[in-house]
């Protein structure tokens, strides 16, 4: 699996994934491991089919903040923040505020339904607000 995808973390992920479908449709599978692989095998082609949309996201969120004033820029504790979400929350976020792609066209992109997305913003901003009342709170010296 680890040759497939790009680190060690993404290919536990997705071996995760693949057995947890597996043991959810134990009674039904006739064939295991070959519901294994191809199980695995979609999820590795979804793995770098989000990627390609997020790297796409990321290229029109620069553009887009290159052409701002520079006291718009968004401030570099955030921007490390939304670079450590996981990648569900991630790519809603960078698409809607620093792309700003509505709702709508998120969930179009990213192929979820537009309650999931608002979903994943929601969560995102809360996980985001938590992480920052903690620096708030508690200021690395």
């Amino acid at each position: 699996m680890r040759r497939l995808v790009d680190d060690d973390g993404t290919a536990h992920e997705v071996a995760s994934e693949a057995f947890t479908r597996l043991w959810a449709r134990w009674s039904s599978v006739d064939e295991p491991r070959g519901f294994l692989y191809v199980t695995a095998a979609n999820l590795v082609r979804d793995h770098w089919r989000a990627l390609d949309r997020e790297r796409t996201a990321l290229r029109r969120a620069g553009t887009e903040t290159a052409l701002r004033e520079p006291e718009q820029l968004p401030d570099p504790t955030v921007r490390l923040l939304v670079q450590s979400l996981p990648e569900r929350l991630r790519v809603p976020i960078l698409l809607h505020y620093y792309a700003d792609m509505p709702v709508r066209e998120v969930a179009a992109f990213t192929g979820r339904k537009e309650g999931t997305v608002k979903a994943d913003l929601h969560a995102a901003r809360e996980l985001l607000r938590a992480h920052l009342r903690r620096t708030v709170d508690h200021p690395v010296r």
